[in-house]
């Protein structure tokens, strides 16, 4: 395509204004005027209300689709959606890419998270949130050496410390993380290199890190994930190690 057809003035959208329509959406939706599961008035309705044209109003609500915030269907009225993390999963697998800086920045990334993650999943705890964590870690225990089952009990072990802090974002930063983790976490599996021992190690620093949640002691929480990570560090220097040219 040519220069001249990309930069067409057809094809210019009057941002300020799609931005301000955008944002009146997002107020609704934030202080509950809009609800998950209810719809959005048609474009030409938008349009109307807002005094814009239809063009303007309909991207705005592909903005908001984009996000994760409403579900388009053709032929149907678009609705309000339950915010969840695969948008922020789509942008976190497009940054890192599967490339090795990508996943070690990933890895950095929950090094800084997680220590502070269960620190407060320790001073929030519920009894049912112990009771879920203690069922995933016999899952893990379960899975050692089959490797899909493993990933996923590992997964979920963390996802659930996360829901225990009790904090909506946090949430939604470790979820879309989830792809990006999986992907790494079959890396470090990947021919079956790991020990009998290096298995047993590894589900005993997950048994550190729900004594320490339980405990309800933030200080022991923190010490036994950073534990875990420190454990790693040798396994993650040889996974994002430079690669020798081939010959």
């Amino acid at each position: 395509m040519a220069l001249d057809d990309v930069l067409a003035p057809s094809d210019l959208v009057p941002t300020r204004l799609r931005d301000a329509v955008l944002q009146k959406l997002t107020e609704a939706i934030i202080d509950g005027r809009l609800e998950p599961g209810d719809a959005l008035p048609p474009e030409s309705s938008l349009a109307t209300s807002f005094g814009v044209s239809k063009q303007v109003a309909r991207e705005a609500v592909h903005q908001l689709a984009a996000m994760g915030v409403v579900h388009i269907q053709q032929g149907k009225a678009t609705r309000v959606r339950l915010l969840d993390a695969e948008p922020l999963g789509r942008f976190f697998r497009f940054a890192v890419r599967g490339s090795r800086q990508g996943m070690a920045e990933a890895v950095e990334m929950r090094r800084v998270l997680e220590p502070a993650i269960a620190a407060l999943a320790a001073q929030r705890r519920s009894e049912a949130d112990v009771a879920r964590l203690r069922t995933i870690l016999q899952r893990l225990a379960q899975a050692m050496t089959n490797i899909p089952a493993w990933i996923e009990a590992d997964l979920d072990f963390h996802e659930s410390i996360t829901a225990m802090a009790g904090n909506r974002l946090l949430q939604l930063q470790m979820r879309g993380l989830r792809p990006v983790i999986r992907e790494i976490m079959e890396s470090f599996t990947a021919g079956g290199a790991r020990s009998h021992e290096g298995w047993k190690q590894t589900l005993h620093r997950h048994e550190r890190i729900l004594d320490g949640v339980v405990s309800g002691d933030p200080a022991k929480a923190r010490a036994a994930m950073e534990l875990h990570f420190e454990a790693a560090d040798q396994a993650i220097s040889n996974l994002f190690a430079p690669q020798a040219p081939a010959a």
